[in-house]
């Protein structure tokens, strides 16, 4: 099986990056608004209950499927799955990961890595200036 293919989810594509900021820090920019705009897309504020709608502001729309405070979230986005999971690293240091799965194909893995990747490029000059 080719790499980033799984029987389960299809492609399926992954980024992570350490931040030398403690987990509540970066959860509390990712899950809120200006976080959610950067790494979602959304125009308001990601509701936090299981199964609640949002639209994205390029009109996506899409389902909250988890969400656990300080640890992650876990979306629908059309026809994909996103999710953001924090994880200590070390004193002061998290570990962000966005996952995304049910791709259509290995171009849109390249695609999305190349998204995810400049978007975690985003997050870190947001959270880390200078």
């Amino acid at each position: 099986m080719p790499t980033g293919l799984t029987r389960d989810a299809g492609w399926q594509i992954g980024v992570s990056r350490t931040l030398p900021l403690p987990v509540g820090t970066v959860w509390d920019f990712l899950a809120g608004e200006r976080g959610a705009a950067l790494w979602l897309g959304t125009a308001d504020p990601l509701p936090t209950e299981r199964g609640a709608p949002y639209r994205t502001a390029d009109g996506i729309a899409g389902e909250v499927r988890g969400y656990r405070v300080g640890d992650r979230i876990r979306v629908t986005h059309g026809d994909t799955t996103i999710q953001v999971a924090l994880a200590p690293a070390g004193a002061d240091r998290t570990a962000v990961t966005f996952h995304e799965e049910r791709l259509p194909d290995a171009a849109a893995r390249e695609r999305r890595r190349a998204h995810w990747q400049r978007v975690m490029d985003e997050v870190a000059a947001e959270l880390l200036p200078g």
